[in-house]
């Protein structure tokens, strides 16, 4: 992808760059040294666990810049809407969100908001960003053109600008992916980005810029220098928001830094040591860091609010994973309180059968009355028993392991392979223990650790047997949909070899024998449902279709970040006791409220 790419700057450009600033030396400003060298320490918040690399870019029309320009982090760029994952609501930003329909959703833009140059956010920008796949097929948000149609402008009684996006009825017809967009897809100056488009007359050639020197944002920090060791953001004492969102406060912190580690350890150890003060890694047994002033948002299991679902993606061409009495059995086989206690240090609530969470604000869709009658749980004896029935048998070694499988036909059954990255160890974990239980009940199958490039290119051209992914792992508006989506949409399905970027395990072939339309109608018609009755119906009828077919076997339940800060130097972080902004960073969403509210510790 562009953004994973270094950004050389061609020397015709100098003159460019210089103007439009992004050629300045990098050179902290106005920073307070402590006797170790760095930032005063009272003045800086540490944040970590979302830049590995080398900072490459911070030009946000590129696919993936470094932080906190890429995903969808709120603190230079900013979203229309902050979505509070805890509670499911928005909540003020950029905008207001005014309504919603199946039709359209409408935001009132704040009229108070502006761009660091003075300049005031407008609907100019916001065409700007959501219609430039219009113009340009590269670009990256060139997807929202699928959902949105058009953008109309109005006023309100006191002359704000009001934004109907107007939901795309001859393209993907989903409100519930526009909702999304209003929480993810950052705003950017037009009045910045329109003229280097003009010079450079190429997207190409404006993404290769790398603003990295006072950039224009309308965030409550900018970007202020950076290394291969770390970013530094420095406070917008003039932020808009203060004002008109956070009643006259500045932020805390006037510094923000990102420290760039290789290891899940060195962010463990940076935390316990106060090095940092929160990171969103894997970071096993975290209780044993409380004396340490470590704290997650719950004081004890699971420790972190669950957003994601860990799963083993099944490749539904290949045999005998095309076979739904198989991939039944290996629900069946599967140790989730092993998973749950050993693999992820007990951070994941028992899981139930089904692609929807019971709990948060998934909870109403989901049925425990279904989940008794369809679906899989431990039991490797019921395992055993749908092998048999489906013909199959198992030959163990006279040490009692297994050694191979014969289908009902006298022919062997291949050996599967579960691929996953090398070097991720909770995922390692989690793959180790699902094979285990699996072998035990005579499947044949063994963990395939692969190096991570390997990992993402196998993805999208189904070259896999089975393989571990977290479906639609953001906590957003659409889901538990998106989710659903990801694992059983057959829009776009395609044979293997060709690239598919949702239900990549090819489930449920449209033209294939057996196809269940019914899958692909609900789908579709959840996202356009306004009656709840309706819709909770809907979400239990496909989630019976998931667990009747089993395409994919969710194994636990993880948080969309890993909510851990120390507060031996900020107090008041948001928790289970005091849940004023949700679990997240204070970097994305509605958790960035609680830059206002962290205070010095004493």
């Amino acid at each position: 992808m562009m953004g994973m790419n270094k950004f050389g700057i061609p020397l015709a450009m100098m003159g460019l760059l210089f103007i439009t600033g992004c050629n300045k030396e990098n050179k902290p400003a106005g920073q307070e040294e402590t006797k170790a060298g760095g930032f005063a320490r009272s003045k800086t918040l540490y944040l970590g666990g979302s830049q590995w690399g080398d900072p490459n870019s911070f030009n946000p029309l590129t696919d993936w810049p470094a932080w906190p320009v890429n995903d969808k982090f709120n603190i230079m760029f900013e979203t229309l809407l902050a979505y509070n994952t805890l509670t499911g609501k928005f909540e003020p930003l950029l905008g207001t969100l005014e309504s919603q329909s199946a039709d359209s959703v409408v935001v009132v833009l704040n009229p108070a908001a502006k761009w660091s140059d003075g300049q005031p956010v407008t609907s100019a920008d916001v065409k700007f960003v959501y219609e430039l796949g219009k113009r340009f097929k590269g670009a990256a948000t060139a997807y929202a053109i699928d959902f949105v149609s058009d953008i109309k402008v109005s006023a309100t009684a006191d002359k704000a600008e009001r934004l109907t996006f107007m939901v795309n009825k001859k393209g993907r017809n989903n409100p519930l992916v526009v909702l999304d967009f209003l929480q993810a897809i950052r705003i950017l100056p037009a009045h910045i980005f329109e003229p280097k488009l003009a010079q450079l007359k190429d997207l190409a050639e404006v993404q290769k810029l790398k603003c990295d020197s006072n950039p224009v944002v309308s965030g409550p920090y900018n970007l202020e220098t950076y290394s291969n060791e770390k970013i530094i953001l420095k406070r917008r004492d003039d932020y808009w928001g203060n004002a008109a969102l956070h009643g006259g406060k500045l932020a805390g912190p006037q510094f923000i830094i990102h420290p760039i580690y290789k290891s899940n350890d060195a962010f463990a150890i940076a935390l316990a040591q106060n090095d940092l003060d929160a990171t969103q890694t894997y970071i096993p047994r975290i209780w044993m860091k409380k004396n340490a002033g470590v704290m997650t948002w719950y004081d004890k299991e699971p420790y972190f609010v669950p957003g994601a679902v860990p799963t083993l993606l099944i490749n539904s061409t290949r045999y005998p994973l095309s076979d739904k009495a198989f991939r039944r059995a290996m629900a069946f086989a599967i140790d989730y309180k092993s998973i749950k206690d050993l693999a992820v240090s007990g951070y994941s609530p028992d899981i139930k059968p089904g692609a929807i969470m019971p709990f948060g604000i998934e909870a109403g869709f989901y049925n425990d009355e279904d989940a008794q009658k369809y679906g899989a749980a431990f039991n490797v004896e019921s395992a055993k028993k749908i092998l048999a029935d489906a013909g199959y048998k198992s030959v163990f070694k006279a040490d009692g392991t297994l050694d191979k499988m014969i289908d009902g036909k006298g022919k062997p059954v291949p050996t599967l392979f579960v691929k996953s990255p090398a070097g991720w160890s909770d995922w390692e974990a989690i793959v180790t223990l699902a094979v285990k239980g699996m072998r035990a009940a005579g499947i044949d199958v063994r963990e395939g650790f692969v190096d991570a490039g390997l990992y993402w290119q196998s993805q999208p051209v189904g070259d896999f047997d089975l393989e571990m992914i977290k479906p639609a792992a953001s906590v957003t508006p659409s889901q538990p949909w998106s989710r659903l989506a990801a694992l059983m949409s057959s829009r776009t399905w395609a044979p293997p070899g060709e690239k598919m970027n949702e239900n990549q395990g090819r489930f449920n072939n449209p033209k294939g024998k057996g196809y269940i339309k019914a899958v692909d109608s609900l789908l579709s018609v959840i996202p356009t449902l306004t009656d709840k009755a309706a819709l909770t119906q809907a979400y239990r009828q496909l989630n019976i279709l998931f667990m009747q077919e089993q395409p994919a076997l969710p194994l636990c339940y993880l948080p969309e970040q890993f909510y851990q800060v120390n507060t031996k130097t900020w107090t008041n972080w948001a928790s289970e006791a005091n849940p004023y902004a949700p679990p997240n960073l204070p970097w994305a969403g509605a958790a960035t409220k609680m830059l206002w509210e962290l205070k010095p510790a004493k």
